[in-house]
């Protein structure tokens, strides 16, 4: 499984999702550079349990918005459309991991 790219504010296949993992960032955004290949490691070993999706929130400024994104990386876990859990800001890959496996 791989990270789905959210554009033009689309979150038909998020809001779709029974569990997912939304990573808003930008490619300015030094913190999510680190995180990125985390999350695209915890969409692999997670695959089946959960989907995970990535959000520029430059280009998606709509669902920033929605979603009160001041911060980033900002990570959401999302159950049918609807946040659950947030975490904003740099984690390790153990503690990304943990956070994520307690949330879904």
């Amino acid at each position: 499984m791989t990270v789905k790219k959210i554009m033009n504010d689309d979150t038909t296949e998020l809001d779709a999702a029974k569990v997912a993992l939304l990573d808003v960032s930008a490619t300015w955004c030094g913190p999510c550079k680190a995180i990125a290949p985390v999350i695209e490691e915890l969409s692999e070993e997670l695959a089946g349990k959960l989907e995970v999706f990535n959000a520029d929130a430059e280009e998606n400024p709509g669902l920033a918005r929605k979603l009160r994104v001041m911060s980033i990386p900002n990570l959401m876990i999302m159950k049918e459309g609807k946040v659950t859990a947030r975490q904003v800001g740099f984690q390790s890959a153990p503690e990304l991991k943990a956070w994520v496996e307690a949330n879904i």
